[in-house]
């Protein structure tokens, strides 16, 4: 079997190019500025200054500014909820990053649902994430919003599919869930405690890994057809799924790297774009 490869590195690659024609409208409407990307980060943390840094990379690649908010990790909840609170005032300020995870103490979910949700680009509060469960007007969780963008765009049947997502986070595995069932899939939610996990995810038309441990999904769980979805990423270049062991057996795939991380970034990128575009319709 020609396993079909959705490739998120090409679609993300032609978003950009679309997405710049429409900062460029949006320069001639707000008289030469730009739609601005806030990012905010917390601590020292390496992995998270370089997913910051690539973020910015691609604000510019679009012709969009990024503000680039860096605190130290003796930040205090307050502190933190104070700057966010000045973002959501700024009118020059169309979306608002707060990269995860944030050090201890700080309360991550306080912070994330202070952000305004006009400006909750990254699909993080949990006002965007009721709004989006029940199918109204909110911008969804970056990863699994491209996640969808990437199935879509390869035309993958979702409509009376069973879709099996592993994992449960409040930015991917849970948010997946609901747009899957959006889209009229018969979706069920597993993790790592999960009873006779093999099983139900050999019933799925549609697997989605998303638990963050290194090919934890094992190549022999995963029945011949079906759509795999990568979500994860680790060192040695591997996602959350045995890709090498099912890439002749499956229908679609997402590679690693390649698939889930471009539309990821990209879907941010999108949704900013789409906030300037509402803030000028009042």
């Amino acid at each position: 079997m020609s396993a079909l490869i959705l490739d998120g590195k090409a679609l993300s690659k032609q978003l950009e190019t679309e997405l710049e024609a429409r900062v460029s409208v949006l320069r001639q409407k707000m008289n030469g500025k730009t739609p601005i990307l806030a990012t905010i980060l917390v601590g020292d943390d390496p992995s998270s200054a370089t997913y910051v840094k690539m973020k910015g990379n691609a604000c510019r690649r679009i012709g969009m500014d990024s503000l680039r908010v860096e605190l130290g990790s003796d930040t205090t909840t307050e502190q933190l909820l104070t700057r966010i609170e000045q973002l959501n005032a700024n009118p020059l300020v169309h979306g608002i990053l707060l990269q995860h995870p944030v050090p201890h103490p700080i309360d991550e979910r306080a912070c994330f649902d202070r952000i305004a949700l006009a400006k909750d680009v990254d699909g993080v509060t949990s006002l965007g994430f009721g709004r989006m469960a029940l199918g109204e007007p909110a911008f969804g969780s970056a990863t699994p919003a491209g996640i969808m963008h990437l199935l879509n765009h390869y035309r993958i049947t979702l409509e009376g599919q069973r879709a099996v997502v592993v994992g449960r986070s409040p930015i991917l595995g849970r948010p997946m869930a609901m747009m899957l069932m959006n889209a009229n899939a018969t979706v069920t939610v597993c993790h790592s405690r999960t009873r006779n996990l093999p099983e139900l995810v050999r019933q799925a038309d549609i697997v989605v890994g998303a638990l963050g441990r290194p090919e934890y999904i094992k190549g022999d769980w995963i029945r011949d057809g079906a759509v795999v979805v990568d979500a994860g990423y680790h060192e040695g270049g591997v996602g959350d799924i045995e890709l090498e062991a099912v890439k002749d057996r499956v229908s679609a795939y997402t590679p690693v790297p390649g698939g889930v991380g471009p539309m990821t970034i990209t879907t941010l990128m999108r949704q900013t774009v789409e906030a300037a575009e509402k803030s000028l319709q009042g």
